[in-house]
């Protein structure tokens, strides 16, 4: 059931990436052109998606385990540090040369597009690299 709800969450999440336009580069890198043709129809997407959240969030936070009774595991460290400040550098700084993220950039696979593949696969290097040196600091 877990599995089954996990692939019903992650469709939906990518429908609403497509319907939204967030999967489509140009899209996101207009929004991300605040000098030139600023495109601000993501920034409400955004809004609208903390908004939905809020609710189902605030009471996770209440919960022990989830509806379908796996443990609930949510962040608890809320405090900024030079990891969590470079890794957002460095994501924005990606977002804004390729106009891609991580659930659009799976979302566009099925599309064909050699740009999709080659971030992902980028990607994915990034992960390795990091699961590398995490293994190298711990």
């Amino acid at each position: 059931m877990r599995k089954l709800m996990a692939f019903l969450a992650g469709l939906i999440f990518g429908i609403g990436l497509l319907t939204a336009g967030m999967a489509n580069p140009a899209k996101v890198l207009a929004f991300l052109d605040l000098g030139g043709a600023w495109d601000p129809s993501l920034a409400l997407v955004m809004a609208a998606a903390i908004g939905v959240a809020f609710l189902p969030f605030s009471w996770a936070r209440t919960q022990r385990v989830s509806v379908l009774g796996a443990p609930m595991q949510l962040p608890g460290k809320r405090e900024l540090d030079r990891r969590l400040i470079g890794g957002s550098l460095l994501f924005g700084i990606g977002w804004g040369i390729a106009g891609i993220c991580p659930g659009p950039a799976v979302a566009l696979l099925l599309t064909g597009r050699w740009q999709a593949l080659l971030f992902t696969l980028a990607m994915l290097a990034g992960m390795l690299i990091f699961a590398a040196l995490e293994r190298r600091r711990g």
